[in-house]
């Protein structure tokens, strides 16, 4: 991976082909004097970016194998299709959360109010559909998912406008949303959820063979994009891996999607039989491609990319700083809307027992874990939903073995520790090697 470090973003309305070398959240940008050729160069291209830091998502990818290897070992039940399917269904709150967060990160802010926009959404949208307004699932879904856009537009204002840190405005939600959701529902009330379609959204699953159609369809678009944009590289003389790796790619997505559909569609009921992809695990795929889509391939995303790696270059550059800013925190809120709504659908309802703290605490975590860096500058969405699917594993493996929640806690605290040490000395790496 290989985002904006260059400290001078490309012009205001620079077309997407501009600065090719560092097009941001294009795995396949690499340095002008590392164009692949053939398979081998691209290989050595690859050794090249990982030796100055640019890892991208292997070292998530080898922590879930090492989880797994673990868990396992401690409980053979782990890597059985019913607990992981369940572990994807766990994972889709942490892992929405966690792309939330990647927006504001990706600017070098935080927000720590997260976890209790989410709860707002949830309640408000609970509310919509309960007994006393009956409204319409998706316009209660809709409404919830808004308001949380909307406290975004406040807290990213008040942070733009009026120069305050992120850290602070953020922390100050936190407190002032626990409060308004204690008002939504009442000290220790519970608001539940009798709309069929937002419970679906986490209980219930395609067909099998629907599941394939889907998948099938998916992995063909994913072809043709990652084809076309490969093709239209190489035609214009910019940097692209050989035909092979392109190809390789589009396999390696067939070879995942069917491994996922396979699992999914396995019997893992009790008394009754249980099979196909879960509805809420399209959802998360959906949001990630939306928002893939928004950093990789639009203007929006590259002048995020661009105030993450050097905010005054980017200001000197012509982008208005403060509105993109704000923007950021607005979708951060916005995606923790959606992210309430599949927290109330696994539970059928929501009450103010919600951890808002708590998960605020994961998803930032989830995001760091998965490859986004604190410093600002680098991330992915794919990177949320890879730590989120880790702190899930965790999480999951830890119960069945019996450990504590003291130490859960710790555990994924020294998970998290390490993912930092490792984004400071791949910085370290970087700058060295500028």
């Amino acid at each position: 991976m290989s985002e904006i470090e260059d400290p001078t973003p490309p012009p205001p309305d620079a077309p997407a082909g501009a600065n090719a070398e560092a097009v941001p959240g294009d795995d396949l940008a690499l340095p002008a004097d590392l164009v692949a050729d053939s398979l081998g160069d691209y290989v050595r291209t690859s050794l090249s970016r990982i030796r100055a830091g640019e890892s991208g998502v292997l070292p998530v990818v080898g922590g879930l194998l090492l989880i797994s290897i673990l868990f396992q070992s401690l409980n053979s039940n782990f890597l059985t299709a019913g607990n992981l399917v369940n572990l994807l269904v766990q994972a889709a709150v942490f892992s929405l959360l966690a792309m939330a967060e990647v927006f504001v990160l990706l600017l070098g802010e935080i927000d720590l109010s997260v976890g209790f926009v989410a709860a707002i959404g949830a309640a408000i949208t609970a509310n919509a559909v309960g007994p006393h307004h009956q409204w319409n699932a998706l316009l209660a879904i809709a409404a919830g998912v808004l308001v949380c856009a909307g406290i975004g537009l406040l807290q990213g204002t008040i942070i733009t406008r009026l120069g305050l840190p992120s850290f602070v405005v953020t922390l100050a939600g936190l407190l002032f949303w626990n409060g308004v959701l204690l008002k939504i529902l009442g000290n220790g009330g519970t608001e539940p959820i009798n709309s069929s379609l937002i419970n679906d959204i986490a209980a219930s699953n395609l067909t099998p063979t629907v599941g394939w159609i889907v998948m099938l369809a998916i992995v063909a678009l994913y072809g043709a994009m990652v084809w076309r944009r490969d093709q239209k590289r190489r035609s214009a003389g910019l940097v692209a891996p050989p035909a092979s790796i392109t190809f390789a790619k589009i396999g390696a997505a067939l070879v995942f999607g069917i491994a996922v559909v396979l699992l999914c569609n396995t019997d893992r009921g009790v008394l009754l039989p249980i099979r196909g992809v879960p509805y809420v695990v399209l959802l998360v795929l959906a949001v990630l491609a939306v928002w893939s889509f928004l950093l990789g391939r639009t203007k929006l995303g590259r002048y995020i990319y661009a105030i993450g790696g050097n905010a005054e270059a980017a200001r000197r550059a012509g982008i208005g700083v403060a509105n993109v800013r704000t923007t950021a925190f607005v979708l951060c809120s916005f995606t923790a809307g959606i992210a309430g709504i599949v927290y109330e659908s696994r539970l059928q309802s929501i009450s103010t027992a919600v951890d808002g703290g708590t998960l605020v605490l994961y998803a930032v975590a989830a995001a760091v874990i998965g490859g986004t860096s604190l410093f600002g500058g680098r991330g992915k969405a794919i990177h949320g939903v890879l730590g989120g699917i880790v702190i899930a594993a965790i999480d999951n493996g830890m119960g069945l073995v019996g450990f504590t929640a003291a130490s859960q806690y710790m555990v994924t605290a020294l998970v998290l520790l390490v993912a930092v040490i490792i984004d400071a000395l791949a910085r370290r790496g970087r700058i060295a090697g500028i």
